[in-house]
């Protein structure tokens, strides 16, 4: 199983990114496909979860509004779409999947991408 993140970079502050995260070995819409982030010296921190069959997303409240999570289960990817980005946004972002209803926790996830740097400069 492996699980491919990109699209990270560098922007300034009101800019906007859109992560993707291409799964291999596994198939998306049977997993919950969260999103977290870990900036430096700091733990991981959820950013939001698309829900396997529904497709539904919870978004963490420091991400409601300006982030969205979407799906292409033809491309068997998830999209992590930032906007209003701010320099806090700033971390390595992550994308992972699970089996599991409890979603805001890392220990509960199966799979993890490698991480993709995001940069907010103000």
């Amino acid at each position: 199983v492996q699980l491919q993140a990109s699209g990270g970079g560098l922007v300034q502050a009101g800019g906007s990114l859109r992560l993707s995260c291409t799964a291999s070995g596994l198939t998306i819409r049977r997993y919950h496909m969260g999103w977290f982030r870990q900036a430096p010296g700091k733990e991981r921190e959820f950013v939001g979860i698309s829900r396997r069959s529904s497709g539904a997303t919870i978004l963490a409240d420091s991400v409601k509004g300006r982030f969205t999570i979407s799906g292409d289960n033809a491309k068997n990817t998830v999209y992590l779409q930032m906007n209003g980005l701010k320099p806090e946004d700033t971390a390595v972002y992550y994308c992972a999947a699970s089996s599991s209803v409890v979603f805001h926790a890392p220990e509960y996830y199966n799979y993890w991408g490698q991480g993709t740097q995001v940069t907010v400069s103000s």
